[in-house]
């Protein structure tokens, strides 16, 4: 279950297990999209199709405007053998339903991504602090800025609903270049404190990502944690409810998956995403040294091509160090920006010998015709937690498991 990356790294992405049946979640948003000018008000609910046989190339981001909505988008008409691409063979999986506008999703609640579209269900929602740098509020309710982030503005977190949720396996394949499947990392109990581990296909959704569906399947979701964390009760909507082994674990891990501040900034029609969490505390040569894993969303807002290609660092720790790293493209990856492809999501860790810190940066970004142009990676705050385990270890996470 648990897939060791070493030297500070992850494994390669890609499904936990084998999946015979080929299904590409992206031909859903494709088809999905495509059809939204024919959708009818009247028309609430519409059944979700998927293409079992085939992979499309590329797929459509939708454009979220006052008139094509989510709610929108949720009530498009049927993919049938008349829109549908010649040679593709699409099954019914389940009906859309109307996005919720307002409160949270359930625990149980079935849905697809909007943005990478896989597959999911939601384990249980966070409640996070969004800092949002394209909006500037009045200054006498700001935030400060850490130190040496010259030039950027002062902002204001505002309440956010995030997700926790179990990807599809099926999809895993589909996604992974775009999207890092395994990137929910964790300190287990271990000598070696270079160690992380990996647990495939969970991830943190925003909820305005969230398409949400219904299903009359009783095991919907492939992933060898669905039927430990969830049981199908008919008479509850959603029909799946948490088991106990799923409170259990939310409680027993809390520290090390807990979602509170999320960060992002628009430069050049580019919009990074930046959701910082703290990992612990290990023991390395009588000194302590602090861990923090980082998810970073890029999504291309425009319709020009772009490609990443450098990555530039400033970490400041509260010990008084300044460090600055510079590289080639994201975990080992320069990813291409499309408007067919607009967004890339990845995880990576750094480690302070002091209890918090900051970091900020740029990304270098290639246009088609050869020129260069920097964009903004939002300031962002590393700060520790108190660990009640002994030593400072977070205990790995399916250890009190059945």
């Amino acid at each position: 279950m648990h897939r060791r990356a070493s030297d500070y790294g992850l494994a390669q992405s890609g499904a936990s297990g084998s999946c015979q049946t080929k299904m590409a979640a992206c031909a859903i948003r494709r088809g999905l999209w495509s059809t939204v000018s024919g959708y009818r008000r009247r028309q609430a609910l519409r059944v979700l199709n998927v293409d079992f046989n085939s992979r499309p190339e590329s797929y459509r981001q939708p454009s979220l405007c006052s008139s094509c909505s989510p709610f929108a988008a949720a009530q498009a008409r049927l993919l049938s053998s008349r829109n549908r691409p010649e040679g593709k063979v699409l099954e019914t999986v389940g009906v859309f339903e109307a996005p919720k506008q307002h409160g949270k999703y359930e625990t149980g609640q079935l849905f697809l991504h909007s943005v990478f579209g896989y597959r999911g269900i939601v384990l249980f929602p966070w409640h996070a602090r969004l800092y949002d740098r394209d909006v500037t509020p009045p200054t006498t309710e700001s935030k400060s800025e850490p130190p040496g982030t010259h030039g950027s503005k002062e902002v204001k977190g505002k309440t956010h609903t995030y997700y926790q949720v179990l990807i599809d396996t099926r999809d895993c394949p589909h996604i992974s270049q775009r999207s890092q499947t395994e990137a929910v990392t964790f300190l287990a109990n271990h000598d070696d404190s270079r160690a992380l581990y990996a647990i495939p296909g969970l991830d943190y959704v925003s909820h305005e990502d969230i398409l949400p569906y219904s299903s009359t399947d009783q095991v919907p979701i492939q992933h060898e944690l669905f039927e430990r964390f969830l049981m199908f009760n008919p008479s509850k909507v959603p029909p799946f409810i948490p088991r106990d082994t799923l409170r259990a674990w939310q409680e027993k891990n809390h520290p090390w998956l807990e979602l509170s501040d999320v960060h992002r900034e628009t430069t050049e029609n580019i919009r990074v995403t930046v959701i910082p969490f703290y990992m612990g505390m290990r023991e390395a040569q009588n000194s302590h040294v602090y861990w923090w894993r980082y998810c970073i969303r890029l999504e291309n807002m425009g319709n020009e091509v772009v490609q990443l290609r450098e990555r530039h660092w400033r970490i400041f720790s509260l010990s008084g160090t300044l460090e600055t790293v510079r590289g080639r493209g994201v975990v080992g990856r320069e990813p291409v920006l499309s408007k067919e492809q607009p967004a890339f999501q990845y995880s990576s860790h750094v480690s302070l010998q002091a209890p918090s810190g900051h970091m900020w940066g740029s990304y270098r970004l290639e246009r088609p015709n050869g020129t260069f142009f920097d964009i903004r990676i939002p300031p962002f705050s590393l700060e520790s937690k108190k660990d009640d385990t002994p030593n400072g270890f977070l205990p790995g996470p399916f250890s009190s498991l059945p």
